[in-house]
């Protein structure tokens, strides 16, 4: 039987499979807003047979977009403009839905990929001031963020738990706090970014303040029923900077406060970063987090084929893999997987006509209904 097609649970979630499907930004929302994109988008997705489905990384406040066409979730009017897409998503598919709440910090006010991606000045269109743990750009060349004060630090919180509670009342399963990839939490966490000599600047345990009173708020602030984790970069890839064994113990911290899975990636805090990328580069990562923490792990990174997530999740490498160019590349991964390993997977009825015939049971005891 297929390791990566049987159920598991993230708290009192249940999921059908192991298959998660990453956030992924689209760069498509109007002011922050989701768009006819989205719809089309995240319903094509949610067909696809996996267990999860994360929604791209959403800002919880207008400053800490990555760039001006980020999803947003700052007002009651984001939350009012996602809704009709989850309401789709929600009629015709089983699948279970995340979202991922974001602060870009430092590097906020950028251009879209598919334009250069460069960050833009606060003086220029589509630009605006950042912020950060301290005023430490990105790059060279790119504009000084300014430092978080202890206001600026109460904003950004009251943001994230502000979109937590917009999320719930939306009726998602799951929310995932965005610490990875060189944003705002994981500024904070790594050394490179994070100067500050304050009660969150300095010693690990100040590193790991704020993120944790962010986790910590966002918890609290939710029903029991929502399932809240993190996703973490588990290394800077940068010596001096942030790494495993550092992760570990933020895993720990996080466990203690109610996390429910978390979701280890790497990099994207500096451009000094040496990565060797490869199939299932961070895995590793995830491996030793779950083997030393009690914590549900979400593996990721260059996972393409079945045989490799059904190995990653056999081995007890992660708990589940999550896909997310894969996925964009071929839609319908899961169906093709659990040919593959022989499983099943689910498909809307209306699609239940497209199973070829030598794999009967490839979306269980279905009756075709063919005329």
């Amino acid at each position: 039987m297929s390791k990566l097609f049987s159920p598991i649970e993230l708290g009192p979630l249940a999921l059908a499979n192991r298959i998660a499907i990453a956030p992924m930004c689209q760069y498509s929302a109007e002011q922050g807003l989701a768009t006819d994109w989205h719809m089309i988008h995240l319903g094509h997705l949610a067909l696809s047979g996996a267990g999860l489905l994360i929604i791209e990384a959403t800002a919880v406040t207008e400053e800490g977009r990555i760039t001006y066409a980020d999803l947003g979730l700052w007002s009651d009017e984001h939350a009012a403009a996602l809704e009709p897409v989850v309401n789709a998503m929600r009629k015709h598919s089983p699948i279970k839905i995340a979202i991922q709440l974001a602060h870009a910090g430092r590097k906020a006010s950028s251009e879209v990929p598919w334009l250069g991606g460069a960050s833009i000045p606060p003086d220029h269109v589509h630009g605006w001031q950042t912020v950060a743990p301290s005023a430490l750009p990105h790059a060279d060349g790119d504009a000084v963020p300014q430092a978080l004060d202890a206001a600026g630090l109460a904003r950004v919180k009251d943001g994230f738990v502000a979109a937590a509670r917009r999320a719930d009342a939306l009726g998602l399963d799951a929310i995932e706090l965005h610490g990875a990839h060189g944003y705002l939490l994981h500024q904070f966490l790594s050394p490179l970014s994070n100067r500050r000599d304050d009660a969150y600047g300095g010693s690990l345990e100040n590193r790991m303040r704020f993120p944790l009173e962010v986790f910590a708020a966002v918890r609290a602030a939710v029903s029991p029923e929502m399932v809240v984790g993190m996703r973490i970069s588990a290394s800077d890839w940068v010596d001096g900077g942030w790494d495993l064994a550092q992760s570990i113990v933020l895993a720990r911290e996080l466990g203690k406060l109610g996390c429910q899975f978390i979701h280890v990636s790497s990099g994207g805090v500096s451009p000094l970063q040496k990565i060797p990328v490869g199939p299932g580069y961070q895995i590793e990562f995830a491996a030793r987090i779950k083997a030393e923490t009690a914590m549900p792990t979400i593996g990721v990174g260059l996972i393409t084929e079945a045989k490799q997530a059904e190995t990653i999740v056999q081995t007890g490498q992660a708990d589940m893999v999550a896909l997310a160019r894969a996925m964009l590349y071929d839609p319908r991964w899961p169906w093709h997987a659990a040919v593959e390993l022989g499983a099943s997977v689910s498909a809307p009825p209306q699609y239940w006509r497209s199973q070829p015939h030598e794999f009967k049971h490839l979306f269980g005891d279905t009756r075709l209904g063919q005329r």
